[in-house]
């Protein structure tokens, strides 16, 4: 067993006076000796107050701010599972997870004030309110208070190794009730070693984080490798694509680093302000948890930006590729080859490995690899494999190719694939060719039922503000440059895609608006 360590205490107790943490929405900031403070008398509040022991699950209901990594590293002192609660979801969808979690207590937004009743049906029975300069909502304790009422500091858990859950992280749950991932320090550990050299962090450098931080981007992404390397980020309340392009430019600031999703970069290149926002000084433009439209990378390389595409899963802790620089305009369509501590391959039915060019599974082995899921034997069992060396693979669910130099490409999720006259067709291919045109904002193509072909595509396309585009030039375009089988039948105008906390468009909702029943 391998002893983990409290990353900001070591910071703290070597660089006390280095800035961790700006919090946009308050201006808040904090020092590393002064945050670390802050998350010692917190975890010392939460064990004498709620009676928290290692092992116990503590709860989150939040949006962005620094309070939430403080929460997160006084779990980490206590030794217990923080659970990060996706604020989107409805009451019960969020009564499932802490009724199958049981969490000790709950850390909640006054933004969320009156949905706290309905949770109540629940194991929780304590709780705090995060202020962040709104009225009190309610009788429960303050989160200030809690953390100035205390002269108790806590000390990481002496007991607490590699293997100890940090995180249960809910997956979003296309089918079904959701799974609680299980995230452990080794995990998160080996995702900061893993993304540091490919996106160039260090102890200098300065992250906007802008992904919801109940979701693993943006834990990890890059927010939590930064406080490994005892740099600095700037907490994001959500993304704003005004606010980002001011963020970014701002010398004060002096971001360094930025990760996104592609929406987050459609919208940024969308904003009037985009072509006179000077951007010169950042460093690293990261991109994940959705195809890359090859039109965007391009309008961004005109500017001299090189948006470096990644793919990674909330098992996976989350990164997987993140591609270089070098190959990310050969290769634009490529996630590149796995980071330095996984492993990948691209596999049929049997786990034997695919030749060059032909579309089989994904999958993934590694240090950064969940050891399993929150008392699901059932989910344990049928997403990992073993092959003849007793090496353990988890099942992405992804179609992928690889090529012959050794570069993977994500075709798209096997539950998006469609047959059409008995051929595969992959959602994204046909995605990315409609995204050619100027006028497309965004698009998302679905299978819908046909009576001659089985299925057959249906473009959902938004149109840029200002344009106009008819739905017979969209499928002329797809006709000038896809096979005939994958051209769409049919396309849909809408005014914005439905998407998820990783930017991923839910397409069982636009399957549920468009497809009849």
């Amino acid at each position: 067993m391998i002893l983990a360590s409290d990353w900001i205490a070591f910071h703290a107790d070597r660089t006390p006076e280095k800035l961790a943490m700006i919090d946009q929405g308050t201006g808040r900031r904090f020092t590393y000796g002064k945050f670390n403070d802050r998350a010692a008398r917190l975890a010392g509040y939460l064990r004498d107050e709620w009676g928290v022991k290692a092992g116990d699950r503590l709860a989150i209901l939040a949006k962005n701010s620094t309070d939430y990594f403080e929460f997160e590293f006084a779990c980490i002192k206590l030794g217990a599972f923080m659970l990060p609660l996706n604020w989107r979801l409805a009451e019960p969808e969020l009564l499932f997870i802490l009724n199958d979690s049981e969490p000790v207590g709950l850390v909640y937004d006054a933004e969320f004030a009156d949905r706290i009743p309905g949770l109540t049906h629940s194991p929780l029975r304590h709780f705090l309110r995060l202020d962040l300069g709104q009225p009190p909502a309610d009788s429960y304790p303050a989160y200030e208070d809690a953390i100035t009422s205390t002269d108790a500091r806590v000390v990481m858990n002496p007991q607490t190794t590699h293997d100890t859950p940090l995180t249960i992280m809910y997956t979003a749950g296309t089918t079904g009730h959701p799974k609680g991932v299980l995230i452990t320090h080794g995990m998160t550990l080996w995702n900061a070693i893993n993304i540091s050299t490919p996106a160039g962090l260090n102890h200098d450098s300065v992250f906007y984080c802008v992904l919801p931080t109940f979701h693993t981007g943006g834990l990890n992404l890059y927010a939590n490798p930064i406080l490994h390397l005892g740099g600095t980020n700037i907490i994001a309340r959500q993304y704003e694509p005004a606010l980002a392009l001011q963020t970014l430019s701002d010398p004060a600031l002096g971001a360094t680093h930025f990760f996104g999703v592609p929406a987050s970069y459609q919208f940024m290149a969308q904003n009037p302000a985009f072509d006179s926002t000077n951007l010169d000084h950042i460093h690293s433009w990261g991109c994940g948890g959705a195809p890359m439209p090859v039109a965007t990378l391009e309008q961004y390389a005109r500017r001299g930006i090189i948006i470096q595409l990644g793919f990674g899963m909330t098992e996976t802790s989350p990164t997987v590729f993140l591609i270089d620089k070098r190959r990310a305009l050969k290769k634009p369509t490529s996630v590149g080859k796995p980071l330095l501590h996984t492993r990948v391959r691209v596999v049929d039915d049997e786990l034997r490995d695919v030749a060059p060019g032909q579309i089989g599974e994904v999958v993934i082995s590694g240090p950064n690899i969940t050891p399993g899921y929150w008392q699901r034997p059932d989910a344990n069992e049928s997403s990992f494999s073993f092959d003849e060396h007793g090496n353990r693979w988890l099942h992405s669910g992804d179609a992928g190719t690889v090529d012959e130099e050794g570069c993977i490409y994500i075709v798209d999720r096997y539950k998006d694939m469609y047959i059409s006259g008995g051929e595969n067709v992959y959602p994204a291919e046909v995605e990315q060719v409609i995204y050619q045109l100027p006028e497309v904002a965004e698009a998302a193509v679905i299978g819908v039922p046909d009576e001659r072909w089985g299925e057959s595509g249906m473009a959902i396309v938004v149109i840029k503000p200002g344009c106009e585009l008819a739905p017979e030039t969209i499928i002329d375009h797809c006709k000038a440059n896809l096979a005939k089988f994958k051209v769409p039948k049919a396309v849909k105008f809408i005014d914005i895609l439905p998407r998820n906390a990783a930017g991923k468009v839910l397409k069982r909702e636009l399957r549920t608006t468009f497809v009849q029943k």
